[in-house]
């Protein structure tokens, strides 16, 4: 459209609803980077993203109108290229789940992408994996989608362990390269390495009821890979962090599906947290509840049953599956006191839980040795309950607070 506002007309004609692409339009000259228009005599170059199978690609339109022309598509997830000044010459980096993103280079054709890089040749030494798309249906009918990532030498003949991880839509990640690298939460790739199927399910959730949106998809979900023939199924566990670990604290209350579960700073209780402060922003987190991301639709006094029903904390004698916890005690995002209430709850009902606070470290763990830590404990944790691997020290006897800053790791656990 004009500055003015008008003569708006719609450059791709529908393309991309009709062919499930997101188009965005791509600037890849580099000399201005302040520009503000769009020149409206020469092509603009679009990337193109496919909703269902999140392939990538590049298009080309005018502003004169006309039919979209497809430069590339492959199933790969390519970033924004740039162009070289004076030079009819692009440069980019493509990747998958176990394609390092290398430095690739094309002419504006875009018909031939040579790569000119090889940035991490020690991969070829290391057990990797696979990623597809997996579609299902959510108990509510609504189509989605998954992202499964296969072990390193899959055998469909076999039976495997699987992780689950959420958070909320996952599967756009599904052509991601993954550092094997330690942090608060599973790693792809390095579960992939160990011999597990990680299954990362999408979520939409009902206004009012988030912990039942999270189940009516997150079962369904675990069921279509199930439903294949090589997951073990007395061996399925489930990890997530903040949303993640509330989704997983919530739904170990009324689900016996998963062997074992890991749930970071989770919310246990709705009524506590909701007058609450985000320590590290100083705002109040009743807006969260009412309106975004708790989604429960409204306040305490408009909807008391909706917080009780969506709050593990009241559904805690339920549980029957172990529980790992994570939430430290410098938390600026989730208050530390829910990871508390919901561990002490479990403890007084006599449920099998641990809980792991990394003193003075915030919302997830910052400092690489606490990061390596808590890897390494999470790995002995599933790898006990879903492979069968002897049981860790510190599951058995703990880390007492007066030797917490002397305690180290071995392969086991033990203390040395």
């Amino acid at each position: 459209m004009s500055p003015d506002g008008t003569g708006a007309k719609i450059l791709t004609a529908g393309y991309g609803r009709a062919h499930d692409l997101r188009l965005r339009y791509i600037r890849t000259e580099v000399e201005n980077p302040r520009e503000r228009w769009i020149d409206g005599t020469k092509p603009v170059l679009l990337q193109g993203e496919n909703l269902k199978t999140f392939a990538t690609g590049f298009f080309r339109a005018s502003p004169q109108g006309g039919e979209l022309k497809q430069l590339v598509m492959s199933p790969r997830y390519m970033t924004a290229p740039v162009k070289a000044k004076d030079a009819d010459v692009y440069l980019l980096t493509a990747q998958t789940f176990s394609e390092f993103p290398d430095l690739l280079t094309t002419d504006g054709s875009f018909q031939e992408l040579r790569k000119v890089s090889d940035a991490n040749p020690q991969k070829a030494n290391l057990l990797w994996g696979t990623s597809e798309v997996v579609q299902f249906n959510n108990a509510d009918g609504v189509p989605l989608t998954g992202a499964l990532y296969k072990p390193a030498n899959f055998d469909p003949t076999k039976k495997y362990p699987m992780m689950v991880y959420i958070y909320e839509r996952m599967t756009q990640s599904v052509n991601r390269f993954v550092d094997p690298r330690p942090s608060h939460n599973i790693n792809l790739s390095y579960y992939t390495s160990n011999g597990y199927l990680v299954f990362t399910p999408d979520i939409v959730y009902t206004t009012g009821f988030p912990g039942q949106s999270a189940m009516k998809c997150v079962l369904p979900g675990v069921q279509a890979v199930v439903d294949k023939g090589f997951v073990k199924e007395d061996a399925i566990g489930i990890q997530g962090h903040s949303w993640g670990g509330y989704q997983i604290a919530y739904m170990v209350t009324q689900t016996k599906r998963f062997r074992a579960v890991a749930a970071g700073a989770p919310v246990a209780n709705m009524i506590s947290a909701y007058n609450g402060i985000r320590w590290g922003t100083g705002i109040p987190r009743q807006f969260q509840y009412e309106r975004t991301q708790s989604r429960i639709g409204g306040s305490i006094w408009q909807y008391p049953m909706r917080f009780i029903e969506n709050s593990p904390i009241f559904a805690a004698d339920h549980v029957q599956t172990p529980v790992m916890l994570l939430h430290n005690d410098g938390d600026d995002a989730v208050p530390w006191y829910q990871g508390v209430e919901f561990y002490l709850a479990l403890r007084r009902l006599g449920k099998e839980v641990y809980l792991f606070d990394y003193n003075g470290e915030p919302h997830g763990l910052r400092k690489r040795p606490n990061q390596k830590d808590y890897t390494i404990r999470l790995q002995q944790y599933f790898d006990h309950y879903l492979k069968g691997a002897p049981t860790p020290a510190w599951m058995e006897k703990g880390v007492p607070y007066l030797e917490r800053e002397r305690t180290e790791l071995s392969t086991m656990g033990d203390k040395k």
